[in-house]
C-alpha cells in the first residue's frame, strides 16, 4: 500500500511541477508592452482561456497532492 501511495505522490508531484512550469509569468503584460509585442484581439482571449484552464488544473493537482499526502501519512502511521 505504501508503494502505491508513493508512486502516486511522485506522479502527482511531476504533473504539478510540469503545470507550474508551463504557466506564463504574471509580468508578461508589462514585458510585452516594453518590447512592443503585438497581440491580436483573438489571441489575447485564447491565451487567457488557456491560462485559466492551466491554472485550474494546477489547483486541482495541488489539492489532490495535499490530500494524497495526508492519506499517506495516516496510512503509514496506522501501519506502524
Amino acid at each position: 500500500m505504501e508503494y502505491v501511495l508513493g508512486i502516486l505522490l511522485v506522479v502527482l508531484a511531476a504533473a504539478l511541477i510540469a503545470c507550474v512550469l508551463m504557466q506564463s509569468g504574471k509580468g508578461k503584460k508589462l514585458s510585452s508592452t516594453i518590447t512592443g509585442s503585438s497581440d491580436t484581439f483573438f489571441s489575447k482571449g485564447k491565451a487567457k482561456t488557456n491560462e485559466k484552464k492551466l491554472s485550474m488544473i494546477t489547483t486541482i493537482l495541488a489539492v489532490a497532492f495535499v490530500i494524497l499526502t495526508l492519506v499517506a501519512v495516516i496510512v503509514i502511521t496506522v501501519i506502524i
